[in-house]
């Protein structure tokens, strides 16, 4: 029996924090480890560059950091594919022909795109590139005939028009070349954390984050400054945990949760402090991301060693892209010197 195909990947617009290690890393390395997968994980520098063409210096710094994030959280090059995305020249020209299959008013409609063009504040000066970038991912996923594809809630309508997309090509050249995907959401408990400040998201743009690569003292220090109950002033006086940010990561991180019972009913009580809370989870945190630190260490010493292995998986994956390239060629009948 085949085993199915996961594509997943990333932006490199900065480095990688513990809101990607819950909500995607963790499960990633647990997928690949499963054995059932082939798996492909891309940095998406072309689509990084969408919006942030102007300052290109920033994709390339962040390019390394993002892989030995994921080096350091446990993706192993043995058993996971990592690739560069601008590396993969059939990328662009599947791009192309899926382009020929999608109106402007389709991709106007699409939530999630209609939602980005929101937050970044575009209004009509949506870079084109971004805006077609939902074609772009279809070629991402389709040119690794990848069938299985971990999202959150909110990227349904990326993974629906890729659908689209196939269904149209299958239909119009008459052959089953490409693959329909289908969402891997992950397990309950692993979507988004908030920010430190108590802020919805966890984000780079925001300055609320925890990173993967901060030294003990960083996360020390950020955990300290931690949003908790703004009525809580005196240790006697009862605590909300409700929307405390420190027992939402206790809850994510400490895996004794009776410990973490006895806290949340002593602190709604009254007796204590945010402080000694505030300590108990930087015992935790330190605790899960030592290791992690550790291992990213390592590869700090030898990023020769990492952009070959960035380059070895880049070459493999071109191998299968180039052979999916070529069936799409031959389906619209433009490999006219064949």
């Amino acid at each position: 029996m085949a085993r199915k195909v996961i594509l997943t990947g990333d932006r490199p617009t900065g480095k990688l924090h513990i809101g990607h290690y819950v909500g995607s890393l963790k499960n990633r390395v647990e997928l690949q480890n499963s054995g059932e997968y082939d798996t492909y994980i891309m940095i998406a520098d072309m689509q990084a560059l969408t919006d942030n063409a102007r300052d290109p210096e920033k994709i390339r710094n962040s390019l390394l950091q993002v892989a030995m994030d994921y080096l350091a959280v446990g993706i192993d090059p043995e058993k996971s594919t990592i690739l560069v995305q601008s590396q993969i020249p059939a990328l662009s020209e599947l791009t192309e022909h899926y382009s020929n299959l999608v109106t402007v008013s389709r991709l106007e409609r699409n939530p999630t795109v209609k939602s980005e063009i929101r937050q970044k504040e575009f209004g009509k000066s949506v870079p084109v590139g971004f805006f077609t970038y939902p074609i772009s991912q279809a070629a991402d996923i389709t040119a690794f005939k990848a069938d299985t594809v971990p999202v959150g809630d909110d990227q349904e309508p990326m993974l629906e028009q890729t659908r689209e997309i196939v269904r149209s090509f299958n239909s119009i050249y008459k052959q089953d070349i490409l693959v329909e995907p289908q969402g891997y959401f992950p397990p309950k408990g692993m979507g988004r954390i908030p920010g430190l400040d108590g802020n919805a998201k966890m984000s780079k743009s925001l300055g609320n984050a925890i990173y993967i690569s901060d030294d003990a003292d960083t996360v020390k220090q950020k955990i300290m400054s931690m949003y908790t109950d703004p009525n809580h002033i005196h240790i006697e006086d009862p605590g909300q945990v409700e929307g405390n940010v420190v027992f939402t990561y206790l809850d994510i991180f400490d895996e004794d949760k009776k410990k973490v019972q006895e806290l949340k009913d002593q602190y709604s009580h009254g007796g204590l402090g945010d402080v000694k809370i505030k300590l108990y989870l930087n015992e935790v945190l330190q605790g899960v991301l030592e290791p992690i630190r550790q291992r990213r260490s390592v590869y700090e010493q030898d990023p020769a060693a990492v952009y070959d292995i960035l380059k070895k998986g880049s070459e493999k994956a071109n191998i299968v892209a180039n052979q999916t390239l070529q069936e799409v060629r031959d389906a619209i009948g433009i490999n006219y010197f064949n």
